[in-house]
Parts: C-alpha cells; sequence; structure tokens
C-alpha cells in the first residue's frame, strides 16, 4: 500500500435492520449515543473528516465515516473503537480512500 495513503473510510450498516425501521431498542439507543460522541470527539481532534449517514431506512442505509490514519493498522484500530462496532449494533468495513474534492 502506498505509504502517503492517509485517508480512509469505513461504511456502518445496522446489524438489525429492525433498530431503523421500529426503533432502537434501549441498549441499541445507548449505543449509537456512544458512537455519536466517539466520532464527535474525533472530529474535534481533527482526525475525522466527513460523518453521516443516509436517511433511509431500509436494507440500504449506510453509515460512513471518512478520516485521517498513517496506517492501516491504526484505521482498523479507530473503526474497532467505535462503539458501534465494538458493541456489534453496526457491522463495518474499512477500505483505504482518497478526497478528491473538499468543499468549505
Amino acid at each position: 500500500m502506498n505509504p502517503e495513503f492517509l485517508e480512509w473510510i469505513y461504511v456502518l450498516k445496522a446489524t438489525r435492520l429492525g433498530m431503523l425501521k421500529e426503533g432502537p431498542t434501549d441498549a441499541e439507543a445507548q449505543c449509537v449515543g456512544r458512537h455519536f460522541h466517539y466520532l464527535k470527539d474525533l472530529t474535534e481532534q481533527g482526525v475525522m473528516i466527513l460523518v453521516g449517514r443516509s436517511l433511509n431506512d431500509d436494507e440500504h442505509t449506510i453509515g460512513i465515516a471518512v478520516f485521517r490514519a498513517g496506517t492501516e493498522d491504526a484505521a482498523r484500530e479507530i473503526m474497532q473503537n467505535d462503539p458501534a462496532v465494538k458493541e456489534g449494533v453496526m457491522s463495518a468495513e474499512l477500505m483505504p480512500f482518497k478526497v478528491a474534492l473538499r468543499g468549505q
């Protein structure tokens, strides 16, 4: 892998579709709150570039986190430490990424 490659993306999917269609359980809601604060803290630290989710509530719903990390191991650690991933509320897939255009 290119050693200058510092941007990554992880794509998130709910592990239980009912969380989106019927609403989260109390445990899922608490976990999603921790997930949000984790990503917010990383954004404030300048690690996260962009975080968001699609607004549909079906099996195609995804969340994304575009961020900077110096190595694949560091990127994987960021993804795996996300409470939603760590607690199994969301699955995640990590990929190298390159921001081509950035708005203000």
